[in-house]
């Protein structure tokens, strides 16, 4: 319990009577009337805040959130005393977190409900704790002001941003992948696996033309084709160092999981399997290649909580691990950050994957590196920069160039501009019949 400003402006006036006092200017009597009246007030009003009863308080805050959007809290208080409340609320959110709305003061009358809500932004994924609240309590006289935490504990998990996921629900995949970022629209009668019988258009050629039902029917009948549908996608996530760099308000890390989201959303709807390996040092979380609402279901379970660690990606143990957990045929992916260092430890892995798999490498260009190589400056220093930029962009295209010469897959993007070029490439490999 704390004096409030009006408790202490009483008692600087006072100290003025007793001032006053000292020099014959006030009688003592006065002074001493003063202090005795206004002691048994701030006591009186001090009890009383004491013996009051807290109001009751609910929040509602969805179980799950996406990272980086904003989410509304709201707060329910219900008045259980005879006397009209004067409250601020401020909520023990998760740390780190951007609030807007909070500390919030409100007048709560006698037997009253009162809601309102303020606005939370994720700033991590993973499981978060809402501790409890703080009620500060003004005293029916103002003199006192009474901290008070209830015990009100919520538990919420922040995935990757799914929000997405949510706009493409109700799209066909031509529209959904348009969504994502994607350029590449799927073209009807293409693939290897039979899909219906139609009529005969002009265009088609002869090899698609079914003669049996043809003769049955007495006019032509084409077979209309799509991509094969069952194959099996696994994502190689890298969890090391690299992927705690930043390029906007959310690290490297959860640009790839929104990617990955994204990807496995789009091939799942071509009735593909996606799987996820996420690798740090060596270890490794391992989703079996899953297919249908439940395995994305699962794969935004098995990622909400993944994090980037401040160690080295082993990229051959995570080869090996991989190898010996899927063994049918896949289009593995893996999205790391590719430096000149990799050169050798990253060919290996790539061999290694590739004697069973088809495999893309998706490395993310780093902005901050793009920036300081575009700004060659004026002077010195900033020139060195610039040139040393330039010359770490070199080396890492040469790895690039490496491991194209040796046959593999590679992808050299953005973090904004990941999730549709990895769609582009996983609907141009159905097409090609490379998976």
């Amino acid at each position: 319990m704390r004096p409030s400003s009006l408790l202490l402006w009483l008692l600087f006036g006072w100290v003025l009577v007793g001032v006053l006092a000292s020099l014959a200017m006030l009688p003592l009597a006065a002074w001493l009337a003063y202090g005795g009246a206004l002691a048994l007030v701030a006591l009186f009003d001090a009890w009383r805040l004491a013996r009051r009863p807290a109001p009751e308080l609910q929040r509602d805050v969805a179980p799950v959130v996406p990272l980086g959007l904003e989410m509304l809290v709201r707060m329910r208080l219900r008045s259980i005393d005879k006397q009209a409340y004067d409250i601020e609320v401020h909520d023990l959110h998760p740390g780190g977190w951007i609030v807007r709305g909070l500390p919030y003061r409100l007048q709560l009358a006698s037997h009253e409900e009162c809601a309102f809500d303020y606005a939370l932004m994720p700033g991590e994924r993973g499981l978060a704790t809402f501790a409890g609240c703080h009620l500060r309590i003004r005293s029916s006289w103002r003199l006192w002001r009474q901290r008070r935490t209830l015990g009100t504990v919520d538990t919420v998990r922040v995935y990757p941003n799914f929000a997405p996921l949510a706009k493409m629900a109700g799209l066909s995949v031509e529209l959904a992948t348009h969504v994502a970022g994607a350029r590449l629209q799927r073209r009807r009668g293409e693939g290897t696996e039979f899909q219906e019988l139609r009529d005969y258009r002009v265009g088609d050629s002869l090899r698609k033309i079914d003669w049996k039902a043809t003769a049955r029917v007495g006019h032509f009948i084409s077979r209309e084709y799509r991509e094969e549908r069952n194959q099996q996608i696994v994502l190689l996530i890298d969890c090391g160092r690299r992927m705690l760099a930043k390029d906007g308000a959310i690290s490297h890390f959860d640009h790839v999981l929104n990617a990955s989201l994204s990807l496995a959303y789009i091939a799942m709807r071509q009735g593909d399997a996606v799987g996820m390996l996420a690798c740090t040092g060596r270890t490794q979380r391992w989703l079996p290649p899953q297919r249908g609402s439940g395995g994305m279901d699962m794969l935004l379970g098995a990622g909400y909580d993944l994090q980037a660690m401040p160690t080295p990606t082993d990229y051959l143990a995570a080869a090996n691990a991989l190898q010996e957990r899927q063994r049918r045929r896949s289009l593995v992916i893996l999205i790391t950050n590719v430096r000149d260092e990799d050169d050798t430890e990253l060919a290996m892995a790539v061999t290694v994957l590739a004697q069973r798999h088809l495999v893309l490498v998706a490395s993310l260009r780093e902005g901050a590196v793009e920036q300081v190589a575009s700004n060659a400056g004026e002077s010195l220093e900033t020139a060195i920069r610039s040139a040393s930029a330039m010359h770490y962009l070199a080396e890492r295209e040469r790895v690039h160039d490496n491991l194209n010469r040796h046959g593999v897959m590679t992808m050299d993007v953005g973090c904004s501009e990941l999730s549709g070029a990895l769609i582009e490439r996983y609907l141009r490999l159905k097409r090609e019949n490379r998976l």
